[in-house]
């Protein structure tokens, strides 16, 4: 595959046209959403932002999990539903505090395995499910949960702040394993706890140092998709060399782009404190590499050696239409 042929199907890739309904979700609300002083972030980020004064913050946030994954094990969403909520707190530089869930089960065994790798999840990252609501007799197994968190002020890793010249930096952790799906690195469910909590921190060190302008955890979109995300409300483009992107020995890299990894963020920085940021990531086994810059242009574009090809061109394209 050629890297316009790659450059396709990125863009088409069904994690990313996933996220096109959203804009039109936000503006149904926008007629009757009533001010608040108080957020400082609402939609088009990994979590609100609600200023809780003495330059703390609340971080609210909430995620399901796709049926395409829920069909395949029950456990697996309990657990994975887990993760991708702490990743959204972390991924914003800040603190998992607690989490509720709804759950919808068409059949016992269903219930008791989603419940099973909710609690494998908490055990793992230590952050508690303080309340919820089960529908035991469904027709279809759901599991959707909502977390709070908590930041300073002054460290909130944004996704809207990046800026022309920043370095581009994707951070994974590689020690992982092809789960449930093509498209889902499981880094996390075989890891000690310990580990696992430093990992989820690590943002939020990079946050309270200042190092990063923007950031997000990768996501359903895959790697070149939620830098879209990010491109894309901060108003900026992207240039990325594929070859420099984290990835295991022996994956394709046309797979690897379009990856849901148990870990990993997508940040930008001044080039000054890109090393200090590697450092960071390396610290707590994360593979981290610097794989382009933030350009002006409002085009995405990829590029292996001399060839680049445009993935998004934001003058005319859209991920979510939030900017």
């Amino acid at each position: 595959m050629n890297l316009t042929e790659l450059a396709f199907e990125l863009k088409n890739y069904e994690g990313v046209s996933r996220k096109r309904p959203i804009a039109d979700i936000v503006s149904i609300f926008k007629t009757v959403q009533p001010s608040l002083d108080s957020t400082i972030i609402d939609f088009g980020d990994d979590a609100a932002v609600i200023d809780i004064g003495n330059n703390s913050v609340m971080l609210f946030a909430a995620d399901g999990i796709w049926d395409k994954l829920q069909k395949k094990s029950s456990w697996w969403a309990g657990y994975v539903a887990v993760l991708v909520n702490i990743n959204d707190i972390a991924a914003m530089g800040g603190k998992p505090i607690a989490m509720v869930n709804i759950m919808s089960s068409k059949s016992n065994e269903d219930c008791k395995q989603m419940l099973e790798g909710i609690k494998e999840g908490i055990s793992k990252f230590g952050v508690p499910m303080v309340g919820g609501h089960v529908h035991p007799d469904a027709p279809h197994n759901s599991i959707s949960i909502a977390i709070i968190g908590i930041a300073k002020k002054d460290a909130i890793i944004r996704s809207d702040f990046a800026k022309e010249g920043d370095d581009i930096i994707v951070a994974i952790d590689l020690n992982g394993k092809f789960g449930s799906s093509p498209y889902a690195w499981d880094s996390t469910s075989f890891k000690d706890s310990d580990i696992l909590k430093q990992q989820i921190s690590v943002m939020q060190k990079i946050g309270e140092q200042g190092l990063a302008t923007a950031g997000k955890d990768i996501s359903n979109p895959g790697i070149i998709g939620t830098l879209g995300m990010l491109c894309e409300s901060s108003g900026v483009g992207a240039l990325v060399d594929i070859k420099k992107i984290p990835i295991p020995e022996g994956v394709n890299i046309n797979q690897w782009l379009k990856v849901y990894p148990g870990i990993g963020y997508i940040i930008s920085t001044n080039p000054t404190n890109s090393n200090k940021c590697l450092q960071l990531f390396n610290e707590v086994g994360i593979t981290s590499s610097v794989v382009g810059s933030i350009t002006s242009d409002l085009k995405l574009k990829i590029k292996n050696d001399e060839e680049k090809a445009i993935v998004f061109n934001f003058e005319v394209d859209c991920i979510t239409g939030i900017v």
